[in-house]
């Protein structure tokens, strides 16, 4: 267990700027040359680089950026995780899948996924007993929040997703001080407490990712008196920024370099500008190096008033793609596109997605023929594995904006 400071989990939060950009500057070279020595994910990408050449972040622009598509089809040439992984020293104790399918390795007693920092910037602390809604089903994130949760001395209560009564009746029983999860799914667990009239005052603090977190959904728990702080993750690099100030810049974690670049040429933007994420993960056991999120963001001047003086991100903007996250789950075009593939009589498709008391909630709305009595939800269901109401509307009635999901939110 980490020995933990008054308000920061490690000194690295708070060191100068010359400090930070010193280590990083010298441990690019260690990181590059381990990517392209030790592992064979990394030789096509790298084989032109020489580790010494890698001195700064500006220089990671000589790299080509790795995309998930490309990560994918390495996999399926070399199982499990596309020759990422360090050949040598392998620590790899559990197996992942997120959307694609993505394979991420996994280990016990290493914080890989780096959520410490961000749950104890929200305040949470050794002997707290934390809720741990993320899933634990073949996707990492209910490992990852634990394992940080476990580093700070936190007690968990691997509950994951959905049977919102039992969870409920566990957060009452056990007094559940934080919760871990999606923003919306906190809700569903409270309004089964009122329905149940069984008392949740007790949680006082939420650490939220998996999607966006909206001012109302916020305000909505601050008036139950639930702090509520939001982690910016990907299941392939783990935790990326944390927020520690409401509606303040997200602030970088100190295990990765963040780039902001132009969608698709890997090359830096303007200060403030929006631009793609694209992440390096400092992480010598299994490195992802320029590795595009596809999410949409820009750095923000200045530093925090919490203390911590990493490089800040303006939080999420959008996606590169128009992919956006529903429930915690990625909804992309290509899915909505192979709805249609399987259904000619379907001319057009727009997905919209609000929010409706707080939740989540994805409509999807369909071009055919009004004498068309067929029922398309088990089909879609199969495609995008959400609950979604369809709507049928008459040919040339959506808009022809080129937009494939809308998020209203």
């Amino acid at each position: 267990m980490a020995k933990l400071t008054s308000n920061f989990f490690t000194k690295e939060e708070t060191r100068s700027h010359d400090e930070r950009i010193s280590f990083i500057n010298v441990f690019l070279t260690e990181l590059i040359e381990t990517a392209k020595r030790k592992t064979l994910g990394f030789k096509e990408n790298l084989d032109s680089i020489h580790p010494k050449d890698i001195k700064s972040i500006e220089d990671l622009q000589k790299i080509p950026v790795l995309r998930k598509s490309e990560l994918a089809k390495k996999q399926k040439l070399s199982p499990p995780f596309g020759g990422f992984e360090r050949t040598e020293e392998q620590k790899t104790t559990h197996f992942f899948q997120s959307p694609g399918p993505i394979y991420e390795p996994g280990t016990r007693g290493v914080d890989w996924g780096r959520f410490a920092p961000f749950l104890y910037a929200t305040g949470v602390r050794k002997g707290m007993v934390l809720q741990n809604c993320f899933s634990y089903h073949l996707t990492p994130a209910g490992m990852m929040f634990e394992e940080g949760a476990l580093k700070i001395g936190t007690k968990v209560i691997p509950s994951g997703t959905g049977q919102t009564e039992l969870q409920a009746k566990a957060a009452s029983f056990l007094k559940t001080d934080v919760y871990a999860g999606t923003p919306d799914f906190l809700f569903k667990i409270l309004e089964k407490g009122d329905e149940l009239k069984i008392d949740l005052s007790n949680i006082k603090i939420a650490c939220v990712g998996g999607g966006p977190l909206f001012s109302n959904t916020r305000k909505a728990y601050s008036e139950r008196g639930i702090k509520c702080m939001q982690s910016y993750a990907t299941a392939d690099l783990g935790n990326i920024a944390l927020e520690t100030i409401e509606d303040e810049p997200l602030i970088v974690d100190e295990g990765v370099i963040v780039e902001i670049v132009y969608p698709g040429t890997g090359e830096h933007v303007e200060l403030g500008e929006i631009g793609e994420v694209l992440v390096t993960n400092l992480n010598l056991d299994y490195p992802l190096i320029r590795f595009a999120t596809g999410d949409m963001s820009a750095f923000a001047p200045g530093e925090s008033k919490c203390g911590r003086t990493n490089t800040r991100i303006v939080g999420w903007r959008g996606r590169a793609d128009q992919a956006a996250k529903v429930k915690g789950m990625f909804l992309r075009p290509e899915q909505i596109k192979e709805f249609i593939s399987r259904h000619q009589e379907i001319t057009k498709v727009r997905a919209e997605i609000s929010l409706v008391n707080n939740q989540d909630d994805l409509t999807i709305k369909i071009e055919v023929d009004s004498d068309n009595s067929k029922d398309y939800n088990l089909n879609l269901r199969d495609i995008i594995n959400l609950r979604a109401k369809i709507i049928k509307v008459s040919p040339n009635t959506l808009p022809k904006d080129g937009i494939i999901i809308e998020d209203k939110r």
